[in-house]
């Protein structure tokens, strides 16, 4: 449990173990151990750097890296210092980094030492770059982290931040190629710790081992972060995800917590001799971010023997929503549900107007609740079209069974979900167009046994033409991320439209996702 009256937010959790608990370790990462002592002085140090470094509050700090245990100081003293950190996900393109830099607008950019030449080529056009500085590692042109905190003092700000601070933005893509800011304020976060411990999945006790091995730019990474600090648990961080190291560090680090994507958990079950080793320790493993085949997640509950959750939300609603316990996964007919609200969260079914719909009727899925995102980062227009009197559009199209349960049956927006990444067709087709051969090119989502969805491109040729399929795929990869690459091209005639010139996605998934019992998990 969190102690709520010591733990009023986030920036709190670091000094509130310390009082507690501070020999006890807080985070593991590689070799090195750091106590709650050690991450409450580190954290301090930041802050008081951050205000050495003129940040000042509501200014965003942004950091890209790989999961390093250096990312927690980094983000308790920004949110101590009363700023915002913006974490960038390491896997996009320079260009893409270019533009979430330009709309955060950081004063500082932290770098791990994996994408230093990355970085540079990332702020080369910016008008106004940020002060650069390396988390770890060494490189010429950017600051030793060492030398930025320089003297700062070990001793806690005279300040104190406040529940109406913004203290996480989180970038993701928009439909039309365009990243978003996801503003996350200290307020979101206390109604998620009022709300997770009472969930079968993210209550931990006190010095019960978790693995984080989602990446720290993601929802999934930095809630699970939260939880387990807040409740004295002891983080185990992996840098890379490599499924036979996964398995080992379950079994010889006694991980009690995980929250595993889909394509994670495949990739482990693959591996020889999973079912041979020793997973006493391990209370629950929750999944989400993407779909799961109904036979993957059989063969995983056989294979690790813990309590399954799954948990369904956005980015916007701070990654909750709902969750489906592990009990409830023995229920009949309740193995491809989301689950159920969690507490003081609503969810509802809304029709076309945005009036709730009754339980069997499909419509789009809303969350209301103190975690629903305090806006999307200098888009008004955006924020006022997701956020409709209070209730969050997700975008997915569901329905409510009698029991309660939620059950994602497709989106209403084309996001391809592939992995735990989100690929938005709009933005797949503009890096396409303008290959040489080229005429139209329509993206869709395809299911995929590792990944959920893979990306796939249908195009119509330029007449006369018949452009290479590598070459297209070459092209592509060469202006956007990889895993935001088509893994396969096939050539058609026509696009299918309506009558207003869209093009009728949904008729060109249909046939590779006939059979299936869900599109979306």
């Amino acid at each position: 449990m969190i102690d709520l009256d010591a733990i009023r937010m986030l920036s709190d959790i670091p000094a509130a173990q310390a009082r507690a608990r501070g020999d006890a370790i807080a985070v593991k990462f590689g070799a090195r151990e750091t106590s709650f002592s050690a991450l409450d002085a580190q954290s301090n140090r930041v802050a008081n750097a951050m205000v050495a470094a003129a940040i000042v509050p509501g200014d965003r700090v942004s950091v890209l890296t790989k999961n390093h245990d250096a990312w927690y100081p980094l983000f308790f003293g920004t949110a101590l210092a009363r700023a915002c950190l913006a974490p960038i996900n390491n896997r996009l393109a320079a260009g893409e980094i270019g533009f979430i830099l330009g709309d955060a607008a950081p004063k500082l950019l932290f770098v791990g030492e994996d994408f230093f030449d990355l970085a540079l080529a990332a702020v080369a056009d910016l008008d106004a770059p940020p002060r650069l500085v390396a988390l770890y590692g060494e490189h010429p042109a950017f600051e030793a982290f060492g030398a930025w905190l320089g003297d700062a003092a070990a001793t806690p700000l005279g300040q104190s931040p406040d529940l109406e601070d913004d203290v996480l933005q989180l970038y993701t893509s928009g439909t039309t190629g365009r990243p978003k800011g996801v503003v996350i304020a200290n307020r979101n976060y206390r109604a998620f710790m009022e709300m997770a411990t009472q969930i079968n999945g993210f209550g931990y006790e006190v010095d019960e081992t978790v693995m984080i091995i989602m990446p720290l730019f993601h929802v999934a990474g930095t809630n699970v972060s939260f939880s387990g600090l807040a409740q004295g648990g002891r983080l185990v961080l992996v840098k890379d995800f490599a499924a036979d190291d996964a398995i080992r560090m379950i079994e010889e680090e006694k991980v009690a917590h995980a929250f595993l994507a889909p394509a994670m958990i495949q990739m482990m079950l693959q591996q020889p001799g999973v079912g041979e080793r020793d997973y006493s320790a391990l209370r629950t493993i929750a999944y989400g971010s993407s779909p799961i085949a109904e036979d993957v997640l059989r063969r995983a509950r056989a294979t690790f023997g813990c309590g399954f959750v799954q948990f369904y939300g956005m980015t916007e609603s701070a990654g909750g929503g709902t969750f489906l316990s592990p009990s409830a996964h023995d229920l009949p007919g309740k193995l491809t549900s989301c689950g159920k609200p969690w507490p003081g969260v609503d969810v509802a079914i809304l029709d076309a107007e945005g009036q709730p719909l009754g339980d069997g009727a499909i419509g789009e899925i809303a969350i209301r609740g103190g975690i629903v995102m305090k806006q999307y980062w200098q888009r008004d227009a955006a924020t006022a079209e997701t956020v409709v009197g209070g209730w969050l559009l997700t975008g997915d199209v569901g329905f409510r069974d009698a029991d309660g349960y939620y059950f994602v049956h497709d989106r209403i927006k084309d996001m391809i979900v592939s992995g735990a990444e989100n690929v938005y067709p709009a933005e797949v087709e503009s890096a396409i167009m303008g290959c040489p051969g080229v005429a139209d090119v329509a993206v869709i989502g395809i299911p995929d046994d590792r990944w959920g969805e893979a990306v796939k491109a249908l195009i119509v040729a330029a007449p006369g033409e018949r452009p290479d399929p590598a070459e297209v795929i070459a092209w592509a990869r060469a202006r956007i991320a990889a895993y935001k690459v088509p893994k396969s091209v096939e050539f058609i005639d026509a696009l299918p439209r309506n009558p207003s010139g869209k093009v009728l996605r949904r008729e060109l998934r249909a046939p590779y996702w006939e059979g299936r019992d869900r599109a979306v998990g």
